[in-house]
């Protein structure tokens, strides 16, 4: 084994230009941009849904049964412990829009648009007819 070969191997610099070129090509794939921009615009739309549920429905819902400080106020007292419920019931309110509007854009949305494409097949055109009449005439000539 040559000594240049193995030294020039372990060249610190070498590797992480490579390292950074590969890094480069697995970044800069279109999948990786496309999830990264629906991470960003899931985070945007979770805090939207947060907000709508901590400003106006669960406010909405401590009218109907006032507390202290509305469904923030709403905690089981055990001992010296308090367990918060109320903060899990706006969580678990939170979670259901959330899964409901997912439902909504996945299953109804894309369902449509994945039927509305498979639902009228194009004519083939006047080539591919041609094509398959030759097709056709080949295979019952040999």
């Amino acid at each position: 084994m040559d000594p240049l070969k193995s030294i020039a191997a372990a060249d610190p610099a070498r590797r992480a230009l490579s390292l950074l070129e590969e890094f480069k090509n697995f970044a800069l794939k279109g999948n990786v941009i496309d999830l990264a921009v629906g991470v960003i615009i899931g985070a945007a739309f979770g805090k939207i849904v947060d907000s709508l549920v901590k400003h106006i429905i669960m406010p909405l819902v401590s009218l109907l049964l006032p507390g202290d400080q509305g469904y923030l106020g709403w905690k089981i007292v055990v001992g010296a412990k308090e367990v918060p419920y109320g903060l899990f019931i706006g969580e678990v309110v939170n979670f259901v829009i959330v899964a409901f509007a997912l439902y909504l854009f996945i299953v109804k949305f894309l369902g449509f648009m994945m039927k509305a494409k498979e639902a009228a097949p194009p004519a083939p055109s006047k080539q591919e007819t041609l094509l398959t009449e030759i097709r056709d005439l080949l295979k019952a000539r040999a």
